[in-house]
């Protein structure tokens, strides 16, 4: 049986190598703090605040967008509606089996894979089946029970009965970080996305093969639950989404803004290496490169039952929430023809909202804002889990939870996203490595006291002394070996430069 450890903070600590400066980098700059909070200072919905307009500079922002294109997007929005509202049939016939699954001991079926991999690039979603045993995952759940019963006071929310908490260093978190079945299962999901140069790209710092840590909180929602009723968004940042300075600096969406938004493709990886997706410092604002989100289950959940709600149709429905704010309806709501083409038009005069997109906040969609996704229809459970499942999505995808939990049992995952070695990526791990030494949260969340004083929490020591050196590797606790000769020399490079931002030279 697992003890927690009782060290000292201070007592347990290790010596870690000094961190470099790196003025050069395209990465977003460093971050000491950010504001005290819950998972519920990210989503108005959540807090109940009621969001200012935008500044009027949103409304040049999106004139410049489109400057020039303006009959393009104009012709696309058209093409955009017909196409939804095919995919909306298709996503009501199929329901939760449109999302596909595959079994973690058929990762190297290469029909299976092949049929995941189809299904995967079409809807954003996926479930990986037995990552964990699942005696071990719900191992995890009643160690985590007995971390937060062993230090009162854990803050969550709501604050009277947590579903979500604000923990990120509990042991059941790192044993499920450091687990070599989930590394694996990132490595392969992120194996979908490529480069638009190819294998022969040397021009981008980037590694699918090399997942890194992302320090995420876990939840434990109890049956009857209707507080943590977080409707549909998309994370990464709002606003930045349309900003030359946020995800322009890659021009992402360049092709949906031009017109095209059949050329788009969600899965480039290198065009979102200089995406700076957290330009307002908000509490829970990602700054790092998340390429999927991503849960393991830590007990059995069924649709209704506390569950995870997606929209899987992940090119369609980011063209459309991207080019929503540029079109505007003549007709109300309640007129037959409202959702008819004929009915929407570009703004004139341009305004500067950017419907469900708050700055420091995460992206809001809901059927008022967004009519022609059809939210209602489009919003299909994952399939039903078992402990020790892998659920992933998209970092661009439309997701929810269940508004109430009605099953008879916790729904209980931990949060554990899939995120590639970048530059700007390192940099971050190495400022979550010297949290993770503190006990504070990770440099994303909310700031605070965090876990500092914790009982049973584990620490840098423990992971050296019983964790696998890949997981060290992930945690930014140990070199990257660049010897490997299978590796590419673009990814050789990328490992040599991670080293020497975490402080470990060349290796």
């Amino acid at each position: 049986m697992f003890r927690f450890a009782r060290r000292n903070l201070r007592q347990s600590r290790i010596a870690f190598p000094t961190i470099p400066n790196n003025p050069a980098s395209t990465s977003p700059g460093i971050i000491t703090s950010k504001t005290s909070g819950d998972i519920s200072s990210v989503f108005p919905s959540l807090s109940g605040s009621s969001p200012e307009p935008l500044p009027s500079r949103f409304a040049t922002v999106k004139k410049c967008l489109i400057y020039g294109h303006e009959a393009q997007v104009r012709d696309s929005w058209k093409r955009l509606l017909d196409a939804l509202q095919k995919r909306r049939e298709e996503i009501k016939t199929k329901g939760s089996k449109i999302v596909p699954e595959i079994n973690f001991w058929n990762l190297n079926d290469v029909e299976k894979r092949t049929e995941f991999r189809d299904a995967l690039h079409q809807t954003g979603v996926a479930v990986i089946r037995g990552v964990v045993e699942g005696k071990e995952a719900l191992g995890w759940k009643e160690l985590v029970k007995r971390y937060i019963a062993s230090n009162p006071g854990v803050k969550g929310f709501p604050p009277n009965n947590p579903a979500v908490y604000e923990l990120y260093w509990s042991p059941s978190q790192i044993l499920a970080r450091a687990h070599p079945n989930v590394l694996r299962a990132q490595c392969f999901l992120m194996s979908h996305w490529h480069s638009a140069l190819g294998s022969s790209d040397t021009e981008h710092f980037i590694s699918t093969s090399h997942p890194l840590s992302y320090a995420d909180r876990l939840r434990i929602r109890q049956p009857g639950d209707s507080s943590f009723a977080l409707g549909p968004h998309v994370d990464g940042g709002s606003c930045e989404r349309w900003e030359p300075s946020g995800y322009g600096l890659g021009g992402v969406y360049n092709c949906i803004f031009e017109g095209n938004w059949e050329e788009y493709t969600p899965w480039e990886m290198t065009c979102r290496i200089p995406v700076k997706s957290d330009l307002y410092n908000g509490p829970g604002g990602c700054s790092m490169y998340r390429m999927f989100q991503g849960w393991v289950a830590m007990s059995e959940i069924g649709g209704g039952h506390g569950h995870l709600k997606v929209c899987p149709m992940i090119k369609e429905a980011t063209a459309y929430m991207l080019l929503r704010p540029f079109f505007a309806p003549s007709k109300t709501p309640d007129d037959p023809q409202y959702l008819d083409v004929a009915n929407w038009t570009l703004e004139d005069p341009v305004s500067s909202s950017l419907q469900g997109a708050v700055p420091s906040n995460g992206q809001e969609l809901n059927a008022k804002l967004h009519p022609h996704l059809a939210l209602d229809d489009t919003m299909v459970h994952v399939p039903d889990v078992r402990p020790g499942d892998y659920v992933a999505w998209h970092c661009d995808s439309i997701h929810a939870v269940d508004s109430i939990h009605t099953g008879a049992s916790e729904s209980s995952v931990l949060y554990v996203p899939a995120c590639p070695l970048t530059e700007a990526n390192a940099e971050y791990l190495a400022r979550q490595r010297e949290t993770f030494a503190e006990g504070i949260p990770a440099p994303d969340f909310p700031s605070g006291e965090g876990e500092s004083q914790y009982r049973g929490r584990l620490t840098p020591e423990y992971v050296m002394k019983n964790i696998s050196l890949q997981a060290q590797r992930a945690m930014g606790l140990a070199a990257f070996d660049g010897r490997q000769h299978e590796l590419f020399e673009r990814e050789r490079d990328t490992l040599q430069m991670a080293n020497q931002i975490l402080g470990f030279g060349k290796a």
